[in-house]
């Protein structure tokens, strides 16, 4: 049975894990831009839980639902707070704004970071 990870430790896990790889939006001083649906789906696979969505702008921002609570690992893209709607979504719709390279890259680095030191304490987000 797969251990789940701490919620702050699949976080850590995640911004480690974002690049240019894993969005085409990346960017250095951003590294959580565009990563919302590609991110939404590796911690659904990892964690459990549902993927919501809510409207942000003319836009579909992705996140999750963990046990009952509203989590959203990408929220750091946005410069204000978002107003969430918690809209039911699924895999599909999610995929719909990734790839399949991107999620098999982003969920590769977050299964490793996660195997390799469980705390992630002290590791730097990818620089691609």
């Amino acid at each position: 049975m797969q251990r789940i990870p701490d919620l702050d430790d699949l976080r850590r896990a995640i911004a480690h894990g974002w690049s240019s790889e894993t969005s085409s939006k990346w960017r250095l001083d951003n590294p959580a831009l565009g990563q919302c649906s590609v991110t939404a789906l590796v911690a659904q696979e990892i964690a459990g839980g549902a993927i919501l969505k809510t409207a942000v702008g003319s836009a579909w921002h992705f996140y999750n639902e963990i046990d009952g609570r509203r989590i959203d690992f990408s929220e750091s893209q946005f410069d204000g707070p978002i107003v969430y709607d918690d809209l039911a979504t699924d895999r599909e719709e999610a995929f719909a704004d990734t790839s399949a390279r991107q999620h098999e890259t982003l969920l590769r680095r977050v299964r490793l970071t996660l195997a390799r030191d469980p705390s992630t304490d002290g590791l730097r987000p990818n620089r691609k």
